[in-house]
């Protein structure tokens, strides 16, 4: 059955996206083996635009759930619930309250600040990987929080667009055969650097199929011996910098990702 036929419905209101009161109902209804549509009204602004969402879900019997930030909104939506009769829940006011006590502070009251702080964020921290991919801009490298490193093809370029996605902010270096790495990463705290490994057998074939995709590729960048030398290279630099290595053989990046997270967040917990 579609969303849209489905024997409940849930609004999910927001002066927002509307993605934070969406994902909390989508968890609660994870614990109900109910066919619920969930509809989501974002960049509610006006007391008319919640007395038409109101008058809609007392058509459709639905239940309202938002996360409006206003004073005004939200009496306006707990005054329109009772008079169409429409159950209307809070997650926003209570929690503003109790923290306005707590900090000795009104709320700012500014609708969205929350989408927008994280997608400024966003922004920031994927300008950061691409402005430090690859070794570039050194100089900077401790404005990072996490620093990748290992051999071509390793995953670092992608891995680090996605860690930045998330909002962190990432640079990466490449380690070469034979030549020293630069000296600022070992000078950064051992827990941010991320040593990434792949096996050499599988480092291998990645890169023979980029040869033949690549002009101009060096002789020996796909020959297996070379390939082993590397990451054998490589590992050593770990060791001697003291840092952790995750392996990228036949890894997602969101698993990869996940676990470079867990580790440099344990070693901050610590």
């Amino acid at each position: 059955m579609a969303e849209g036929e489905a024997s409940y419905q849930v609004f999910a209101v927001s002066d927002g996206t509307g993605g934070t009161a969406e994902r909390v109902i989508r968890a609660a209804l994870t614990q109900f083996e109910k066919n619920v549509g969930v509809l989501r009204f974002g960049e509610v602004r006006t007391v008319e635009q919640v007395r038409a969402i109101v008058r809609q879900a007392s058509r459709t019997r639905a239940l309202i759930v938002h996360t409006l930030v206003t004073a005004e909104l939200r009496q306006a939506m707990f005054d329109e619930g009772r008079r169409h009769h429409v159950e209307t829940l809070d997650l926003m006011g209570p929690l503003l309250g109790r923290l306005s006590d707590l900090l000795e502070v009104s709320p700012l009251a500014r609708p969205g600040l929350y989408g927008l702080e994280g997608y400024s964020r966003r922004i920031e921290a994927v300008d950061f990987a691409l402005r430090h991919d690859d070794g570039r801009h050194l100089e900077e490298l401790d404005q990072a929080e996490i620093v990748l490193v290992g051999v071509s093809r390793t995953g670092k370029t992608p891995l680090s667009i996605y860690l930045a996605y998330r909002g962190w902010l990432v640079g990466n270096v490449p380690i070469v055969l034979d030549l020293e790495p630069p000296g600022v990463l070992f000078r950064l705290p051992r827990e941010q650097v991320i040593g990434l490994n792949v096996e050499a057998g599988r480092l291998t074939r990645l890169r023979q199929t980029r040869a033949m995709r690549m002009r101009g590729a060096a002789r020996n960048y796909a020959d297996p011996g070379y390939v082993r030398e590397e990451v054998r290279y490589a590992r050593q630099v770990f060791r001697r910098g003291g840092w952790r290595e995750v392996s990228m053989t036949s890894k997602p990046i969101e698993e990869a990702a996940a676990e470079i997270v867990a580790l440099v967040g344990r070693q901050r917990g610590k």
